[in-house]
């Protein structure tokens, strides 16, 4: 029993059937009492009717009445006298009701009652009725009531109940393969769905399933389909493209170092050689710790811990970081901090931020341009903005320069030397900090980033 719509299906019918079965034996019960008790209401009463009779007019000829009326009614009748002797019945065959007459003499009944109250023990239900006749005969009017028409509603309910329970489980049945159709066969496309997304096959698709808990759970598994075929897709480009950055910076390393160990070189043409080698080796180096630093923040392994600390103390921090760099490509570095106040922020996290933006214009930015640092406050947040003199974002491009690997510069050419991941991580940190962070642009006039957090 694994599947659902076996297990929904046994627990369905378990659960109607325990209740079905209550039901029926207290309808079951309830009807048997209730018609026992209508018989000895009724033979109770005809009983009390000739007892009455027999009290005010007392005679055979009321006897012989009784007895008449009895006949053919499926009752019997035995009138007794002072000693219990029969002075009249309704049958010949007067032994077979010589125990209940025994029964009869050896209780003292003062009213009318009923003898044998257990229909089932009995092939009769019996009951007496004293009479007393002033001046006269006194004894009983004892009736007799055969139990089989009892047993008979008993055996029709019987079989009227067992039908109506077999006619149950026939629509629980009905019921279940409805439930399997409309309920349990969505859940089975949607398991096969799921294991295809397991292997590797987000081509998956499911039909509309209303407005429900199925329907909902359908759309998640086509979202979830969606969702992993891009991740596949951006992995396999992410690959690619890490392939290809890893493997410029190699190729040019492996070239330049045979070129170097040629014995024919000069000493400045060898220096030169082993400058680009080293210049290589630094970008494969930046490039293998940003490559670090995203993968430990998709891992979530990175932890930013806020704390206040002076505005203008970091940006002094920063500027003694990155003047040589801009020094070095006679680039002007500005830094605007009008006021002192404190940020609160992960000052590791956020010098890391800035120094991306910084190190991004400095590689876009021709020599003898300005890059502009400002630090401000506005109202409860912090607000940071580089804005440099570079080659510029193209409009359409502006959303795009936050993914990983992607550059401007659809040729990658060499020009400028920038991995494509120093704008992702910036973005990364920004939103790990509850910020947000905005970029402004022109071709050929530069770009403006502005953090808020």
């Amino acid at each position: 029993m694994h599947k659902i719509s076996t297990k929904l299906a046994a627990y369905f019918i378990v659960a109607f059937l325990v209740l079905e079965t209550i039901l029926m034996v207290y309808l079951h019960q309830n009807i048997i009492h209730a018609r026992v008790d209508e018989e000895y209401s009724r033979l109770l009463a005809s009983g009390s009717n000739h007892r009455n009779v027999l009290e005010d007019h007392y005679s055979k000829e009321t006897i012989t009445h009784i007895v008449l009326m009895e006949a053919g009614k499926g009752r019997e009748v035995i009138i007794t006298g002072l000693n219990n002797e029969i002075i009249r019945s309704s049958d010949e065959d007067v032994e077979i009701y010589s125990s209940y007459l025994s029964l009869i003499r050896s209780s003292d009944i003062q009213n009318d009652q009923i003898i044998i109250p257990e229909w089932k023990d009995s092939p009769y239900i019996v009951s007496a009725h004293p009479y007393e006749v002033e001046g006269g005969p006194s004894g009983y009017v004892v009736m007799f009531q055969s139990s089989q028409p009892i047993e008979r509603l008993v055996s029709k309910l019987n079989q009227h109940f067992g039908l109506a329970g077999g006619a149950s489980i026939i629509i629980l049945f009905i019921i279940y393969t409805i439930l399997s159709k409309f309920l349990t066969r969505p859940l089975i496309r949607m398991k096969e769905a799921t294991e295809k997304l397991s292997e590797g096959n987000f081509n998956v698709s499911l039909p509309a399933m209303g407005n429900d808990e199925l329907g909902e759970l359908s759309i998640a598994i086509m979202k979830l389909a969606t969702d992993l075929d891009r991740i596949k897709k951006e992995r396999n480009e992410f690959l690619a493209s890490i392939s290809h950055e890893l493997g410029t910076p190699l190729t040019y390393l492996i070239g330049y170092l045979k070129v170097a160990m040629r014995d024919e070189l000069t000493e400045q043409e060898r220096n030169h050689y082993l400058q680009i080698i080293a210049e290589e080796s630094n970008r494969m180096k930046d490039l293998v710790k940003n490559l670090m630093d995203l993968a430990k923040m998709d891992e979530m392994t990175f932890t930013v811990t806020k704390i206040d600390f002076s505005a203008k103390q970091f940006i002094e921090d920063i500027r003694q970081l990155v003047y040589p760099s801009y020094k070095l490509k006679k680039i002007g570095l500005e830094l605007i901090c009008k006021e002192d106040f404190n940020i609160h922020a992960d000052p590791l996290r956020l010098e890391q931020i800035v120094l991306n933006l910084l190190d991004n214009a400095l590689k876009y930015s021709d020599e003898l341009t300005k890059v502009t640092l400002e630090v401000r406050k506005d109202k409860q947040y912090t607000v940071v903005s580089v804005t440099d003199e570079g080659i510029g974002i193209p409009l359409n491009e502006i959303d795009l320069v936050f993914e990983k690997l992607y550059r401007i510069e659809k040729s990658r050419s060499r020009t400028f030397g920038g991995s494509g991941l120093g704008l992702a991580i910036v973005k990364e940190l920004v939103e790990a900090h509850d910020g947000t962070i905005d970029v402004k642009s022109m071709v050929g006039e530069g770009s403006t980033f502005t953090i808020k957090t």
